[in-house]
């Protein structure tokens, strides 16, 4: 089963979508049976490369309010973060901007790490205060993967891989993509947003009967008592 998750590494929400997408898959028992391909969206392309401004001040500039008024903004996002085990740290955020690490992303993607580094970036970015636009984060995480590091550098100061991004800005455009986290499943289902779990198991089902794909039974608990060839385990 084929998912294209369009989304950025400093959406709030981006991040709560994709743990949402990794429950589903794990509760409606497709583990194994998804392939996740991660699409680039800047929701930021003007954000400064140097000096960024920080999370809050990045809000009170997008929608015209205070600086206290976007500080209460954020305290739902990250309630609803806590809903689902992320934890935000939005005092230590700054915006950055991410065609970089987009880019990047495309190089890990030929090496099966892509979904790796997703959550790398994410996780450093919301939980530790990581600029996902400095390369000196981004090759810490390289070496995390181990990937090689001097061919990361090369990327990192060349335009490699921007004609991958073009392709995927046109894909979205394409599909009417307009905000993130966007999700298509099998070119035929869409989700919009960070949607509760049920809303991703229930499009995981009906993507799974086209893709011709079975759910697999989970086993829970602790091997109870039960009955084989007249003989009870009790």
């Amino acid at each position: 089963m084929k998912i294209e998750v369009f989304s950025d590494f400093t959406c709030p929400f981006c991040y709560i979508g994709k743990r949402e997408l990794e429950r589903a898959i794990d509760v409606a028992g497709y583990t194994e049976q998804v392939e996740i391909e991660y699409k680039a969206y800047q929701i930021g392309p003007d954000t400064p490369k140097v000096n960024a401004p920080s999370f809050y001040e990045g809000m009170a500039k997008k929608y015209d309010i205070s600086l206290e008024a976007a500080k209460d903004m954020t305290k739902g996002i990250a309630v609803r973060a806590a809903e689902i085990g992320l934890h935000y740290d939005f005092d230590k955020m700054t915006t950055a901007h991410t065609e970089k690490a987009h880019r990047l992303a495309k190089w890990t993607q030929q090496f099966g790490k892509a979904a790796a580094y997703t959550e790398a970036l994410m996780a450093g970015y919301f939980t530790a205060g990581e600029d996902v636009n400095e390369d000196a984060f981004l090759l810490k995480v390289i070496a995390q993967l181990d990937l090689d590091i001097e061919e990361a550098k090369v990327i990192l100061a060349t335009n490699d891989f921007s004609e991958a991004l073009d392709r995927d800005r046109y894909d979205a455009q394409q599909l009417g993509v307009q905000s993130v986290p966007f999700f298509v499943f099998e070119n035929r289902y869409g989700i919009k947003g960070a949607e509760p779990n049920e809303v991703f198991v229930r499009t995981l089902h009906q993507a799974a009967a086209l893709a011709g794909n079975q759910p697999t039974i989970k086993l829970v608990g602790n091997d109870g008592a039960a009955c084989n060839d007249d003989v009870c385990k009790l």
